[in-house]
């Protein structure tokens, strides 16, 4: 009888193993968009100005202010992230730095997994400069795909305020100067 029951489960399980499969979200892929994700505005004057958001309440990221947003996924208890830390960090001043990109080109971090206070003290630790935003519980990441860290996300925000998602990918940005090349091409296109 034991063994009967446990034929049956196995079988119930592959049986139903591919519709848990199907139920995933994959990662966003380039051409694609992204799904609704909200934000709180972030507390700090400075960050809403950075990202162009008037007031308190929600945004999307479609909704920054910039023709292009670079998201990091990150958790503060990922190597690679604190590795890709100083790396991101040099990113954004090459951005603030050129006259052409500052005012184009936005970054932002989601901490996933991190609390808020994981994710303040990720920012301090490696003096991050640009907005971070906590999903303790996941949900972002769960509507990503529930791609590990670090991941980047390059969004092209278009005139009438839609969005294309032009680069999507797992580990770090190895070649700066190649990636912000890559940016470069969205302004003009």
């Amino acid at each position: 009888m034991k063994k009967l029951r446990m034929i049956w489960t196995i079988l119930a399980y592959l049986l139903f193993l591919p519709a848990f499969a199907a139920a995933q979200v994959a990662p966003p892929a380039e051409g694609g968009k992204l799904p609704d994700i909200r934000f709180a505005a972030p507390a700090d004057a400075a960050y809403r100005t950075y990202l162009g958001i008037k007031g308190g309440g929600t945004f999307s990221l479609p909704q920054i202010k910039a023709q292009v947003v670079i998201v990091e996924i990150f958790s503060m208890y990922c190597p690679h992230c604190q590795k890709e830390a100083p790396n991101v960090n040099d990113l954004y001043a090459k951005i603030q730095g050129s006259e052409q990109l500052k005012d184009k080109v936005k970054l932002v971090g989601i901490g996933v997994g991190n609390s808020p206070f994981e994710v303040a003290y990720f920012k301090k630790i490696y003096a991050v400069p640009f907005p971070l935003f906590s999903d303790g519980d996941f949900i972002i990441h769960k509507q990503l795909g529930e791609v590990r860290t670090p991941y980047f996300i390059g969004i092209k925000i278009h005139n009438d305020g839609t969005h294309t998602l032009f680069y999507s990918k797992l580990g770090a940005i190895a070649d700066t100067a190649g990636f912000l090349k890559l940016v470069q091409a969205q302004l003009h296109n």
